[in-house]
C-alpha cells in the first residue's frame, strides 16, 4: 500500500527531502550528448521530480552518485593532511538492474577482503528509491540475468496520470511524507517481464578458453577507449592520483579516479611486465569476469544486463553476441 502524490504535493515532499539529502536521479542534460545537437541522460541532482526521465535508459549508471569519476579524498602539504568536508546524505532514484548492481559493488568493496572506507562511508549515508520499469529499452537483457525485479529498496515510485505513486519501506523517508495530502492507493510494482534481447549464459567453459580464437576478433576491433567500463554499473576498478598545485609544489590533493581494464597500460607493472598485451586479451578478461569468474567465486553473475556497454561502443562491438559465442562453447543456461 502506497500513496498517490499530485505534482504540487510531490514538490513539497522533495523540498522536505532536500533539507537532509542530495537527491539524485536520471535526468536529461540538453546539448550534452556525443554530438552538439544531442542530449544525454545521466544522474544529477534533481530540482523537481518531473525531471526524472522515464522513457529512456540513462546513458551512464547511478555509480557516479556514490563514487564520482574523480573524487578528492585528501588534501596535503609537506607537513600536514586534511580530509574534505563530510558530504551530505544521498537519496538516489534508480531502476531494478542498478539496485542489483549495488549488491555487486557491496560485494567487491565491503566483503572482498579489506573494507573500502570511502565506499563504506558513501554507502551508509545513502538511501535508494526504486523506479518502476514498465517496459524494456534498447539492448536490455535484465530478465535473462534475473535483475528485472528487486526488493532491497527504501521506497518505490512510478508516474501516474497527474503525479506519482510512492510506497515507503524506510521509516525516515515515510516521516518526510507525514502531513502531506496524499491519498492511499494499492498499486503493483512495475517491472520488465520480457526483453527483446534474450541472452544464454555459459554453464561450463574449457580451461583453455582464454586461448580461444574468438578473442582475436576483438584484438583488431577494440580501440581501448574504456567507454564500456565507464558506463557499467558494476565495474569497480580505480587508481589513485596525487595532484600537486602549480603555485606550491609541496601541496596538493589525492584523488580517487576511475580506471578501466580496457585502457592501455592498466595491467602494466614495474619491470616492464604487461599481463594483457592486446585488446583481445583485455576483452577476454572483462567478459569472463562479468559472467563466469565472478559467479564461480560469489555465486551469482556480476553483469546485471543493463546493456549500456552494447549501446556506447564506438566500434559497435556486441557484448551480447560475445555471450552467445561463449554459450555455444560452454553449453547454455537461460537463467542466472
Amino acid at each position: 500500500m502506497g500513496n498517490l502524490f499530485n505534482i504540487e504535493t510531490a514538490s513539497c515532499l522533495l523540498e522536505k527531502l532536500q533539507k537532509e539529502y542530495d537527491v539524485y536521479g536520471p535526468k536529461r542534460f540538453p546539448g550534452d550528448g556525443c554530438f552538439s545537437d544531442t542530449d544525454t541522460v545521466r544522474y544529477g541532482i534533481l530540482n523537481s521530480l518531473e525531471e526524472l526521465v522515464w522513457d529512456k535508459k540513462s546513458d551512464y549508471s547511478f555509480k557516479e552518485t556514490l563514487l564520482p569519476i574523480s573524487d578528492t579524498i585528501m588534501y596535503f602539504t609537506e607537513s600536514s593532511t586534511k580530509l574534505p568536508e563530510p558530504k551530505k546524505k544521498r537519496l538516489i532514484f534508480l531502476r531494478s538492474c542498478e539496485l542489483h548492481a549495488l549488491k555487486r559493488l557491496d560485494e567487491i568493496y565491503l566483503r572482498n577482503g579489506a573494507v573500502d572506507y570511502y565506499y563504506q562511508e558513501a554507502r551508509k549515508n545513502a538511501k535508494f528509491i526504486l523506479m518502476g520499469c514498465e517496459h524494456s529499452f534498447e539492448s536490455c537483457f535484465c530478465v535473462s540475468m534475473g535483475t528485472n525485479q528487486s526488493d532491497g529498496y527504501d521506497a518505490y515510485i512510478h508516474p501516474e496520470k497527474d503525479g506519482f505513486y510512492l510506497e515507503f519501506k524506510d521509516d525516515e523517508l515515510k516521516k518526510s511524507a507525514q502531513g502531506l495530502s496524499a491519498p492511499q492507493k494499492d498499486s503493483k510494482i512495475q517491472y520488465v517481464s520480457e526483453n527483446k534481447e534474450k541472452v544464454c549464459l555459459p554453464v561450463h567453459l574449457p580451461e583453455d578458453i582464454g586461448l580461444h580464437e574468438m578473442w582475436q576478433e576483438y584484438a583488431g576491433r577494440c580501440i581501448g577507449c574504456g567507454r564500456c567500463n565507464f558506463v557499467c554499473p558494476t565495474c569497480t576498478c580505480f587508481t589513485m592520483q596525487d595532484i600537486f598545485y602549480r603555485d606550491n609544489e609541496n601541496a596538493g590533493e589525492r584523488r580517487r579516479v576511475w580506471a578501466s581494464c580496457q585502457v592501455d597500460g592498466y595491467s602494466d607493472i614495474a619491470g616492464g611486465i604487461r599481463f594483457r598485451k592486446d585488446q583481445g586479451e583485455r576483452m577476454r578478461f572483462k567478459v569472463l569476469h562479468k559472467v563466469y569468474n565472478y559467479k564461480n567465486r560469489f555465486g551469482y553473475h556480476m553483469c546485471v544486463g543493463c546493456g549500456r556497454c552494447e549501446n556506447v561502443c564506438p566500434e559497435y562491438i556486441s557484448y551480447i553476441h560475445c555471450l552467445h559465442k561463449l554459450s555455444e562453447i560452454g553449453g547454455q543456461k537461460n537463467e542466472q
